[in-house]
């Protein structure tokens, strides 16, 4: 009885599904297209999805304008090559905390569901933050080769400008995209100099300032700007192998740092997973909690000692 019941569901089954594939996988005849999508002077009608989508990012852009957050905010977005605009980011940065919240609610309680609205912003923006420092770094290690490709294109006889445009082609990323950014904004009347300070601003980078200060007094008194770039190339490269080996002699003071950190979280996480009572007494009493203040204010001064201990400026 029971096999022949089974029979029946898998018969059913199997009729079901043809039926799907006839109705919805093969095609019923040739489809029509309406004449107004053939037009391409109109433009497509936006989904509902796509407008819900752009009226949200109006609403933000106009609260992040109030709160005068918006330059700040772009120019940070920069420094990281982001291409997303910012109230795209925002938004989802938003929303992705307010699907770790509803999560951390449901999994953990209302004290995960708090931590995780604080986390979220907090994630977004050491992301921005740690995706900024590396692209400045990748892009002072570049400016040795950058300058040393600038000044064999001058040598060859070729403007300052069409040296600048050819860094912007022949470098890796992000070299070739700021360069490319100087040459697209002096092509629209900019000035040259104007164009460099604002590169060296925004990736911090001193041995640029360098650069853009060298051109610019090139531009008012003359002279050989190849052997000029050639100099400050060299110099920029003795300085970053410096840094090298400053961080290479800096390094195991650092993992040192990370360990001694994260140390202690290790220790309570163990003991948490192996005698939970013994970790609870600090949170059935007074002293417990006043014995964890003091450890997260003598962890706090101990961070930033140490901080400025591996922390090297040269």
């Amino acid at each position: 009885m029971t096999s022949m019941l089974l029979l029946v569901v898998g018969a059913a089954a199997v009729l079901a599904a043809l039926l799907v594939v006839a109705l919805v996988v093969l095609p019923a005849g040739p489809s029509r297209v309406p004449l107004s999508r053939l037009d391409p002077s109109v433009a497509p009608p936006p989904s509902a999805l796509a407008g819900a989508g752009a009226a949200a990012g109006v609403a933000v852009e106009k609260v992040l304008a109030k709160g005068g957050k918006v330059a700040a905010g772009t120019a940070a977005l920069e420094r990281a090559g982001i291409a997303m605009a910012l109230p795209g980011v925002v938004l989802l940065v938003g929303l992705a905390t307010v699907v770790l919240t509803v999560a951390g609610l449901l999994l953990g309680g209302p004290l995960v569901g708090l931590l995780c609205v604080v986390v979220g912003p907090l994630a977004a923006r050491a992301v921005v933050r740690f995706r900024a420092g590396r692209r400045q770094a990748v892009f002072a290690d570049q400016l040795d080769d950058s300058l040393q490709l600038m000044a064999s294109s001058l040598r060859a006889g070729h403007s300052l400008l069409r040296a600048v445009d050819s860094v912007s082609q022949e470098a890796d990323s992000p070299t070739a995209e700021e360069f490319a950014r100087i040459v697209n904004e002096t092509r629209v009347g900019r000035d040259l100099s104007d164009a460099l300070d604002e590169v060296a601003a925004r990736m911090g980078s001193d041995d640029f300032t360098w650069v853009a200060q060298a051109i610019a007094i090139h531009r008012e008194v003359g002279g050989n700007l190849a052997e000029v770039l050639d100099t400050v190339g060299h110099t920029i490269c003795e300085r970053n192998a410096i840094r090298r080996q400053v961080q290479a002699l800096s390094a195991e003071g650092k993992l040192s740092a990370v360990v001694l950190m994260a140390l202690p979280f290790g220790v309570v996480g163990f003991i948490s997973l192996t005698n939970p009572a013994y970790v609870a007494k600090f949170t059935q009493s007074v002293a417990g909690w006043a014995m964890l203040a003091v450890a997260a204010l003598l962890m706090a001064v101990g961070a930033l000692w140490l901080k400025k201990t591996v922390r090297i400026t040269f």
